[in-house]
């Protein structure tokens, strides 16, 4: 069975994003968490089990997987139902994912994932109102492509979990987007797993950013 390394529910984007995809599929795992340092690094802490010093890790056996997209890239090895069955959906998923591990740096940046936060930001800055734009124009892509609900079909996969943070922090930040982009967004704050992520988020101590 997998072990999965996370840290702070509330505030940790990356590790939400493999840990929705194993609990949304009902793939057995172990989760560890190890919380953030108050106010100062983690490196050395997450070190222990991570060799690049962050989260999310996922051990199987004697390998240690780093890195979410990598570490879903593995898991759909073992269970294929990670990521679109259909050709074409599975491309387009990938880019998606990857679009989204990468970049969106305004939206990373001015609006940090904050569970607990339901607060609208005073003004939208140019760089994040083109994030958002980019954000509908590809998840429109996906729903008009596939056919919808989730971003690549009918079945919640990989890149859905990749745009899970993304949700969260258009229903914290209370951002504008369209109908279509709510409705997904509400869908993935419908899912147990995400309320069950919620709930602990809830119950952690705050941190110093």
């Amino acid at each position: 069975m997998y072990t999965l390394w996370i840290a702070n529910k509330n505030y940790s984007s990356w590790s939400l994003r493999p840990w929705i995809l194993l609990k949304t599929l009902q793939i057995p795992f172990e989760e560890n968490l190890c919380y953030f340092e108050n106010g100062k690094s983690s490196h050395e802490k997450f070190q222990r089990f991570s060799p690049s010093g962050q989260v999310p890790c996922l051990i199987d056996g004697n390998l240690t997987i780093w890195d979410s997209l990598a570490i879903c890239e593995y898991v759909a090895e073992d269970f294929p139902q990670a990521w679109p069955k259909e050709k074409q959906a599975r491309a387009w998923a990938r880019c998606a994912s990857a679009e989204m591990h990468s970049g969106f740096t305004a939206l990373r940046q001015q609006c940090p994932m904050n569970i607990t936060r339901c607060e609208a930001l005073p003004e939208i800055s140019h760089e994040l109102q083109a994030n958002l734009n980019r954000l509908q124009q590809l998840w429109q892509e996906g729903f008009d492509r596939f056919g919808g609900p989730w971003l690549s079909g009918k079945e919640f996969t990989t890149v859905d979990a990749f745009f899970v943070p993304v949700a969260s922090r258009i229903h914290s930040y209370q951002l504008p987007v369209n109908t279509q982009a709510k409705q997904w967004v509400e869908n993935i704050l419908a899912l147990p797993a995400m309320q069950e992520w919620q709930n602990s988020a809830s119950q952690e101590p705050q941190i110093e950013h």
